[in-house]
């Protein structure tokens, strides 16, 4: 009767999903982050171009 029960919990493969899920949404974050800095800057950069001709 709790043979499928324990099975379940046994089962590991939904956590470590779960996991790669966080790790690829803490990157895209970051990614994300660093992108929208960069971004900025080389917008201001192409602005100070465009002002000098």
């Amino acid at each position: 009767m709790f043979k499928p029960i324990r099975k379940l919990f046994g089962d590991n493969k939904g956590a470590t999903a779960i996991e790669y899920g966080l790790i690829a949404a803490l990157i895209a974050v970051a990614a994300i982050g660093a992108m929208k800095s960069i971004g900025t800057k080389l917008g201001t950069t192409f602005n100070n171009v465009s002002n000098s001709l």
